[in-house]
């Protein structure tokens, strides 16, 4: 018989797994702007978000501050060490106005998490205080970036397209939701329950939404296929026409 703490670890295995590829997932993007030396239009604020986020997760899975969740704290390490290369990136390949402002939020995010930890660890005193406190922040900001797929979701509702929100990124959100969550219920922790519950709707969502609308994603992209071949044939076939009157006016 498997016991609660072995399948609790299990799962906690396998969402670190889980994460560390939603994490990765960002690759291409990056690589773009190293390859291109510029961050053109990508925005910093989601890998800013993460960053802190992924901080105030390290400090709660701590033993002294929620007892028996060390893996918590070790998938948001590997989260922290990703999104801080990331925001390398963005302030190397940024002009000189955005990597201010990026360097400003990030120092005011790791004045704010390390005041964080010395209060709450002056000021409470038991670890179930500790847990209560740190644990409403992280779900407060959990939340707030699980709910940034809503636009994405309004976008695909509109245009009836999911091609731009990615499969795979949808199926493993989905997945870390899940799993986080059923780690969650083993031994009952709401903090981890709550927003991991929320991110597996979420994913559910947008699963529901791709399913929904791949036949029309496909059927658009073509016609502007073929739409595009049309106009690249019409091209050719002027050009070709001007060639043969050339011929005909030196003849």
């Amino acid at each position: 018989m498997v016991s609660a703490d072995f399948a609790r670890n299990t799962l906690g295995v396998i969402g670190n797994i889980i994460s560390i590829i939603l994490f990765l997932s960002t690759v291409p993007t990056f690589y773009r702007i190293w390859k291109n030396k510029s961050v053109e239009r990508f925005s910093p604020v989601p890998y800013l978000v993460t960053f802190v986020n992924c901080g105030l997760w390290i400090f709660y899975g701590l033993p002294f501050v929620h007892p028996h969740s060390l893996l918590v704290t070790t998938t948001n390490g590997a989260g922290i060490l990703i999104e801080s290369v990331y925001l390398l990136l963005f302030i190397i390949y940024s002009d000189h106005k955005n990597r201010i402002r990026v360097l400003l939020v990030l120092l005011f995010e790791i004045i704010f998490l390390g005041v964080l930890f010395v209060l709450v660890l002056t000021l409470a005193h038991t670890t179930k205080l500790r847990s209560s406190i740190v644990g409403g922040i992280c779900v407060a900001g959990n939340i707030m970036m699980y709910a940034s797929p809503l636009s994405v979701m309004k976008m695909v509702i509109t245009t009836k397209s999911v091609e731009y929100m990615p499969f795979l990124l949808s199926l493993f959100c989905f997945a870390n939701g899940v799993c986080w969550f059923s780690y969650a219920l083993i031994r009952f922790d709401p903090f981890v329950a709550v927003p991991n519950g929320l991110g597996a709707l979420f994913g559910l969502a947008q699963l529901i939404l791709y399913a929904t609308y791949y036949k029309s994603t496909q059927e658009m992209i073509a016609k502007r296929k073929d739409k595009s071949e049309l106009v690249l044939g019409n091209g050719n076939v002027a050009t070709s026409a001007g060639a043969i009157n050339g011929e005909v006016e030196r003849v």
